[in-house]
């Protein structure tokens, strides 16, 4: 199939009105251009007028290379010319190339939330089109509420949309708003639609309120239409909007549409995925679909075994494909050929019939009884492994340590918490002790730790730590419970890897994981032992 979908993006617009997110100018205008260097055709800026973050967007409005940037708004109000309504003179003073008007297309909204006749909210769309046409705008209708306004008054909810196309509306796009409708309806009207208006050009709009955005968006395409609306990620108001992460490959991989996206773009997919959750401040979704870190991860060692014998056994496409690896993990639920392929992942040649293969699984299994998860921490696991295969030194050598807090009120009778640590060790056959403040005990423990081994391993200047997770595993045993510490550091390259540790305190698992971030960065580094 060759037929051209248009993708349009209203993260900036629609993903903006979801709980908890408050994008800052200089976040959407980072987001457009990657949408636009991505290769999405239409980026929805937002709504001009609307609130200062929208107004500041379009002052600044980025130069798209390829994308048109849209502004959105509402059709002109009952009671007024299309000439003479403030909304649409914000809409055109913006001077986007196209845009993007709402109007109802359900009859009972039309009435009930408008309080307009129905023949005026007609003629509320087509003037305010024929308004922006005469001012060389590209029109695109946002017939909001029109799969419930179909199922409850079909004739109007098709009129609504031949007053937008006697308007000169470009795009006719079909809003499932309320999130409610199922694929098979999505499938039927849209059908009936292409069937009413052969030459219209359709999109369409899906809420996630039950799950089946991208379904909805999929089922529309294959009914006719060829404008897919959606965000990034899904973001949107109440449950989401469509996810286009999972509908661009899907469309191009699995349905054979040509989309403005070549396949080179397509392996970058992942890190729009990403840029826009670092902007959001959050953690990525690792079991996204094609671009989670989960989405091509193998852990049963009946699904890694038919893995090294053939992709296909348990991957729908190549991960290469959208940007993507494949991940073998490490787990009590491993086998012989889970840690074969992750040796070979880390590097490490060994025959499948060594035995030091089932002393590694076993190690895995029990270390995970007590607690570890090497599946979330695959530099602990590859230390553990270089170790019993004997290719990993010792860089240090630890004889103690000890960390106090102490509380206290200043002279403003401000109350000040500190932590004070204190290493034994040594170090290239040399005894060390230092001793370190810090802002908590992990802290304190870090800074002294640096301090021993700053000197004999500067490589431990580009390394720092990126995320700290405490975990209760035996809730029952109340504040006496086995902890796992989870530490994810990153070096001045961008390079990240997570360590773990388990004990029943809390700041003995934390100096586990923290030495094996240590190791596992002097070990990359190719640090002198």
């Amino acid at each position: 199939m060759s037929e051209r979908i248009y993708l349009y993006d209203s993260t900036l617009r629609d993903g903006a009105q979801a709980r908890g997110i408050d994008f800052s100018v200089a976040d959407k205008l980072a987001i457009a251009e990657a949408l636009d260097a991505f290769g999405i055709d239409y980026i929805e800026g937002g709504w001009p007028g609307a609130n200062p973050t929208d107004d500041g967007f379009f002052a600044a409005m980025p130069t798209a290379k390829k994308a048109k940037i849209v502004a959105f708004g509402m059709t002109r109000r009952a009671g007024r010319s299309a000439s003479n309504d403030t909304g649409l003179a914000d809409l055109l003073n913006v001077k986007t190339p196209s845009v993007c008007l709402v109007g109802k297309a359900w009859d009972w909204q039309v009435e009930t939330a408008l309080k307009v006749s129905k023949k005026e909210n007609l003629k509320m769309i087509e003037e305010s089109f024929a308004h922006m046409i005469s001012k060389k705008r590209e029109g695109v209708f946002d017939a909001e509420h029109f799969f419930d306004g179909y199922k409850a008054n079909p004739d109007y909810a098709l009129d609504v949309l031949r007053a937008a196309v006697d308007g000169g509306a470009s795009w006719l796009v079909l809003c499932d708003t309320n999130g409610g409708s199922l694929p098979s309806e999505i499938f039927k009207i849209v059908s009936a639609v292409k069937k009413a208006l052969p030459k219209a050009n359709l999109g369409i709009h899906c809420h996630n309120d039950t799950e089946q955005a991208v379904a909805n968006s999929l089922a529309g395409v294959e009914a006719g239409v060829r404008q897919v609306q959606g965000t990034i990620n899904g973001i949107g108001e109440r449950c989401g909007n469509a996810n286009l992460i999972a509908i661009i490959p899907t469309l191009m991989l699995k349905m054979g549409y040509k989309t403005g996206i070549s396949d080179k773009q397509l392996t970058r997919i992942g890190a729009l995925s990403r840029l826009v959750d670092e902007r959001l401040n959050r953690a990525s979704n690792k079991h996204a679909a094609y671009v989670g870190e989960s989405a091509f991860a193998h852990k049963g060692g009946l699904h890694v075994s038919a893995m090294s014998k053939d992709t296909k056994s348990y991957e729908h496409i190549d991960p290469a494909l959208v940007g993507n690896s494949r991940v073998i993990l490490v787990s009590d639920k491993a086998g012989r050929a889970n840690i074969l392929n992750r040796l070979a992942q880390m590097g490490i040649e060994i025959a499948e019939g060594d035995e030091r293969v089932g002393e590694l699984v076993k190690a895995v299994k029990d270390r995970e009884a007590l607690g570890y998860a090497y599946e979330d921490a695959g530099a602990s696991f590859e230390l553990m492994a270089r170790q019993m295969l004997g290719s990993v030194p010792s860089y240090f050598d630890l004889h103690s340590f000890r960390v106090l807090d102490e509380r206290h009120v200043d002279a403003k009778g401000k109350r000040i918490t500190m932590s004070e640590a204190t290493v034994k060790l040594t170090v290239q056959g040399k005894s060390k002790m230092t001793v370190a403040e810090g802002n908590g005990p992990v802290n304190a423990l870090d800074a002294a730790l640096r301090k021993a081994l700053i000197v004999k391993y500067p490589q431990l200047k580009s390394m720092h730590l990126a995320d700290y997770k405490v975990r209760i595993l035996t809730p029952a045993d109340a504040t006496a419970a086995l902890t796992r510490v989870m530490i994810e550091s990153r070096d001045d390259a961008g390079f990240g890897w997570t360590t773990i540790g388990v004990s029943h305190n809390v700041i003995d698992a934390s100096y586990n994981a923290l030495v094996d971030a240590i190791s596992y960065h002097l070990m990359k580094r190719k640090a002198k032992a």
